[in-house]
């Protein structure tokens, strides 16, 4: 009788914990909406050069994770290449952003008088 209470004890705080966490993530996003929402535009560039930094930190973590795990089941594996690979992603399209942006900022070629 005691191992069946204990079991539906711990079922029920993991949902808690699920509940919680998704709880947690889904206010972060919204907090996250609202700062960035509020970001000048003269701001976009430094602070995008920041977050590439910290998914690139990201993904070597995955790769330091994913590489230390002697026999990761096959949703680890899964979880941990969706990670990688997501983490990629932002850190290309970061660098795409931050190129584009700064090239708005470049001179442009000055066209000769014949040129039209």
């Amino acid at each position: 009788m005691t191992g069946a209470v204990l079991a539906a004890e711990a079922a029920e705080a993991g949902s808690t914990g699920l509940l919680a966490n998704i709880a947690i993530l889904v206010l972060a996003g919204f907090v996250g909406f609202a700062v960035i929402s509020k970001v000048p535009n003269t701001l976009h560039t430094p602070l995008m050069s920041g977050t590439n930094a910290i998914h690139g930190i990201v993904l070597l973590g995955g790769l330091i994770v994913l590489g230390r795990l002697e026999n990761p089941s096959v949703g680890d594996a899964i979880i941990l290449v969706v990670a990688i690979a997501f983490g990629m992603i932002n850190v290309i399209g970061g660098f795409l952003v931050t190129d584009r942006m700064l090239g708005m900022f470049k001179a442009k070629p000055a066209q000769k008088k014949g040129d039209s």
